[in-house]
């Protein structure tokens, strides 16, 4: 299954992972613009209609929480990448973080054993 997000979905859904559920105003006070209530209210009830998240009543208010896991949408979005942008290629892919970034020794020494576990079948 395909997951992706606007970059507004994807501001409200890190701030839903982030605090497990949150209501609109604290949705709204945790993002990095300053977005109008019914803006986020609007976003909210966007991803709910796509299965992202759900609500439960709270007093007057409704308590959002996320239905998809931050490891989920990041592996969907992570295979949407390779696809359309690296020509489905993961090599491409790690060719460009390394080469592009200013990794640390240590960053460096982390993927290899990331890598080398891989390649041993670790499940980590």
């Amino acid at each position: 299954m395909r997951i992706s997000f606007t970059d507004r979905e994807l501001d409200v859904m890190a701030v839903l992972w982030d605090r497990g559920s949150a209501t609109v105003a604290e949705v709204r006070e945790r993002l990095p613009d300053d977005l109008a209530y019914t803006t986020v209210l609007s976003v909210l009830r966007t991803l709910e209609e796509k299965g992202h998240v759900d609500h439960r009543e709270e007093g007057k208010a409704h308590r959002y929480f996320p239905l998809v896991e931050r490891r989920v949408a990041g592996r969907s979005a992570l295979a949407r990448l390779i696809d359309t942008v690296f020509n489905g290629s993961p090599e491409l892919l790690l060719t460009q973080l390394v080469s592009d970034r200013d990794l640390s020794d240590d960053q460096i020494k982390n993927l290899r054993r990331l890598m080398d576990a891989r390649l041993r079948g670790d499940k980590r």
